[in-house]
């Protein structure tokens, strides 16, 4: 499973939080939970939510190459991580049950112009809500806070921070921007920065020694972490703040509210801390609950 999903991640390329609440469990090892379905929904004035229930099936865009938020079995087709446990979660509140949900996964280029067609109705997906997509598209949330951290070999206790990282090498994404913080401030030397074309070449080095840490979204890293806790630790001293949010079409207010009117029950009921022990929460390292931004 292990090999499998890793060779999943390496087709594809990778991708970033902190937010105030309570901590989360760290190691969770539950199976994922099974969401009660609502029943009689009712969503007043949205065209999305009347649109789904016509079509007797949600569509949610989502990614498929994140092993531990969403990833896509080759073999049984079926998704798994946190992000898909939200999708599914959301879903259920809606009133929507596994056999009524519809994955397409969609790289991060697509997002925005998947949500505008309609192709999807939502979209959860490491999202980062931010000033700029919300002039093209509705956020609900954030989910998750995430944050650019570092993943290290399990052994190594010399990393312990971005304040630790001189004389390190440290490998990211090709012009991702966490190795663009890595550069413009000087976290290590120029020499001692590796890029790759996806997160997975740079673990693949990180297993081999041939590099010191990876470096991305908090998120990223805690699903590498869960895959091998054996060999990968998350330092977990974010320097970043990424809000992952639910894509929603821009106008959808009534929809909107309703999925954060869901996520609040699910943070303050413990729906959300079961999800995050079942997927995460499994790298060891705890999570902050989010706080819902309404607007």
């Amino acid at each position: 499973m292990r090999v499998r999903t890793l060779a999943v991640a390496l087709l594809a390329g990778g991708l970033a939080l902190t937010a105030c609440g309570k901590e989360g469990t760290p190691g969770g090892s539950a199976a994922a939970p099974t969401q009660q379905v609502a029943s009689d929904v009712k969503v007043e004035g949205s065209k999305t939510f009347e649109a789904m229930t016509k079509r007797g099936k949600v569509v949610i865009g989502v990614k498929d190459d994140q092993p531990g938020l969403g990833v896509r079995d080759a073999t049984t087709n079926k998704y798994s991580g946190f992000d898909i446990e939200i999708a599914k979660l959301v879903a259920a509140r809606l009133g929507f049950d596994d056999t009524k949900i519809e994955f397409k996964a969609i790289a991060s280029a697509g997002r925005e112009q998947a949500l505008i067609n309609g192709d999807v109705d939502y979209y959860v997906g490491t999202y980062t809500i931010n000033a700029g997509r919300k002039e093209k598209v509705g956020f609900a949330g954030p989910y998750f806070t995430a944050g650019q951290d570092l993943l290290v070999r399990k052994d190594d206790n010399s990393i312990t921070g971005p304040e630790t990282l001189k004389g390190k090498k440290v490998c990211s994404v090709t012009g991702s921007t966490p190795i663009k913080n890595v550069k413009e401030q000087g976290l290590t030397e120029a020499e001692n920065i590796s890029e790759y074309q996806n997160y997975s070449q740079c673990v693949a080095k990180l297993a081999e020694g041939a590099i010191d840490a990876v470096t991305t979204d908090d998120a990223i890293l805690k699903g590498y972490a869960a895959e091998e806790p054996d060999k990968f630790k998350v330092v977990g001293k974010p320097f970043s703040n990424e809000p992952y949010g639910i894509g929603l079409a821009k106008d959808d207010k009534p929809l909107r509210d309703k999925v954060n009117d869901i996520l609040e029950a699910a943070i303050s009921g413990g729906d959300w801390q079961k999800v995050y022990d079942a997927t995460l929460g499994k790298s060891g390292s705890p999570a902050k609950k989010p706080v819902i931004d309404r607007y």
